[in-house]
């Protein structure tokens, strides 16, 4: 059996990026529903077919078909509806890289609940906001000691009782485990009818935003969502059929049914997990080796971290096609890859409220440093501060239209209509990010609107500056924010992570000055800069630069 890709497009090859810009178009069932649409659609046809395939740092291994997909979700979705899970009830899970986190998603599609995915690595506070706005009825949990006890004092902090599942070996109190329990489960699970059957604009899935400016919001997603990340996974990833595709990211954060689910299933490429406990460079290296991945995409964190190491006694002859996102590639990191790898990084740029709406498309010759170039289906326009359309060359808001209402784009913020009409208005869901626009029609970032630096009557955009410093060998990890200044109102300040073998000093402050400096505008250059061990992140990785400006400002 090919892939179910025909089944939902109305055209499948392009010529090029402006054939496809133009011409692409989906085709939507109605009530579609991917658990049963496409999971089971493939064990009924080709039940042999590999779904996933997933391993850890201790040398376990597991190869799923689509025909265990069903069996392992049908049994998942019984199991929930002996536990009270309906459809609509919201279920959270923290699961990591288990294999079991795909079992639950499914099944829960399946019942027409909600899935909340979360990070493993949330505390107290973090899980008493999130049961509390989204009004969690299940726990579905890796049995992590010290994350089940995060669980259990926002239970008590809440005052309430939730349904407790544990995913792992351990027995736990007042914790009913999942694996043990699926056992005596039917594996098989009939389609609901009727009121309990889904609709295409029922919720499907709820992510919480990643909070680098304040506190997350609840981004819903309708039941065509997954039907968008055709685009992702085809047009981007460049995903074949019966390939293997990895995306490096954590269950909690969306990039994992990005690259690790939806759009790779429809185009019918297996899924490679790695579950690691701590991320290491090279144990990431040896797995793309060993499974032959053909395609493989990661943050640029990632990246940066492959570049420091020797990788040339690896064999990547089976990995055709890499791609980025997350947060803004440098140029120099770019570079670097390609060196390495032999391949052209396509980066892309969406967010939790988005797919994949900007990108390097498989038709494209990638500019280093940009983002690329809007997908079909989604206008983007860059919007000036007075709401028109900004000229080429000038920076703007990068925004998308919403009369149409493509698939893939969220239905507003659950439970939060102010938010919603902050960002939703005139006709357009404004993201918040600032680019620009060159002759050619490529998008360049510049940074979160929160993030840009006026000093001394300049808007300093952080990401050229840290893609300046970045070429540094000497810098690992940057985070460029506006420290506040009576003079010049804020001066740039750069927080320095070094790579391995260098130590901070004056000397090397001044060197990394000077290096700015030539590398771009010389006014741009950090006036100030600190060196720390680590940088403040959002439990999804992404660097809280609103963190380094309150500390700046609670100092001055």
């Amino acid at each position: 059996m090919s892939s179910l890709l025909k089944e939902f497009v109305n055209r499948t090859d392009f010529d090029s990026y402006e054939d496809f810009k133009n011409n692409f178009d989906f085709k939507v069932p109605k009530n579609f529903n991917f658990a049963y649409d496409v999971v089971d659609r493939y064990a009924k046809e080709d039940p042999e077919k590999i779904a996933l395939i997933w391993c850890n740092d201790f040398n376990e291994e597991k190869i799923f078909t689509f025909k265990d997909m069903k069996k392992y979700s049908d049994k998942a979705a019984n199991f929930f509806k002996t536990q009270g899970i309906e459809k609509g009830d919201a279920v959270m899970l923290t699961l990591k890289n288990r294999f079991e986190f795909w079992f639950c998603i499914i099944g829960l599609h399946k019942i027409g609940a909600i899935p909340v995915p979360a990070t493993h690595m949330l505390k107290t506070k973090d899980i008493v906001y999130r049961i509390d706005k989204a009004s969690i009825k299940m726990i579905v949990s890796i049995d992590n000691e010290e994350l089940i006890s995060e669980y259990e004092k926002a239970e008590k902090e809440l005052n309430i009782k939730l349904k407790k599942i544990s995913v792992g070996e351990k027995s736990l109190e007042n914790w009913k485990n999942f694996s043990e329990n699926i056992k005596n489960c039917s594996g098989d699970f009939q389609r609901p009818t009727g009121p309990q059957s889904t609709e295409n604009k029922d919720i499907s899935i709820l992510y919480f935003s990643s909070g680098t400016t304040g506190q997350p919001k609840m981004v819903k997603h309708d039941f065509r969502y997954p039907l968008a990340h055709i685009i992702t996974s085809k047009y981007w990833h460049d995903a074949i059929e019966d390939g293997i595709h990895h995306t490096s990211a954590d269950t909690g954060w969306m990039k994992a049914v990005w690259g690790g689910l939806y759009g790779q299933w429809i185009v019918g490429t297996s899924v490679f997990i790695y579950d690691y406990d701590r991320f290491d460079a090279v144990n990431l290296v040896e797995k793309i080796e060993k499974y032959k991945i053909n395609t493989f995409c990661a943050p640029p964190t990632i990246y940066r971290f492959l570049i420091k190491e020797d990788l040339s006694k690896y064999d990547f002859s089976n990995l055709k096609y890499i791609t980025t996102a997350g947060e803004p590639l440098n140029p120099e990191v770019y570079n670097k890859v390609q060196e390495i790898f032999g391949l052209k990084l396509k980066e892309g740029f969406g967010q939790t409220e988005t797919v994949i709406s900007v990108a390097n498309f498989v038709w494209m010759e990638p500019k280093p440093g940009s983002m690329g170039k809007p997908a079909p289906r989604f206008n983007v326009e860059l919007l000036d501060t007075e709401g028109n359309i900004a000229d080429i060359g000038d920076e703007g808001e990068i925004c998308i239209e919403t009369s149409s209402m493509p698939p893939g784009l969220f239905q507003g913020y659950y439970r939060n209509q102010k938010k919603t009409d902050e960002v939703w208005y005139d006709g357009y869901y404004h993201s918040g990010d600032t680019a620009w626009k060159d002759e050619d029609g490529f998008l360049w970032f510049v940074g979160r609107n929160d993030d840009i630096i006026k000093s001394s009557g300049y808007r300093i955009g952080p990401f050229e500056v840290e893609s300046a410093l970045i070429s540094h060998p000497s810098v690992l990890e940057c985070a460029i924010t506006g420290a506040p200044d009576q003079v010049r109102g804020q001066i740039v300040k750069a927080t320095i992570v070094l790579t391995k073998g260098y130590k901070p000093s004056d000397g090397l402050k001044k060197e990394l000055q000077d290096h700015v400096k030539k590398v771009t505008a010389p006014y741009k250059y950090p006036r100030l800069i600190e060196f720390v061990d680590e940088l403040p992140k959002t439990i999804s990785g992404k660097i809280r630069r609103i963190q380094i400006r309150n500390e700046d400002k609670n100092k001055s």
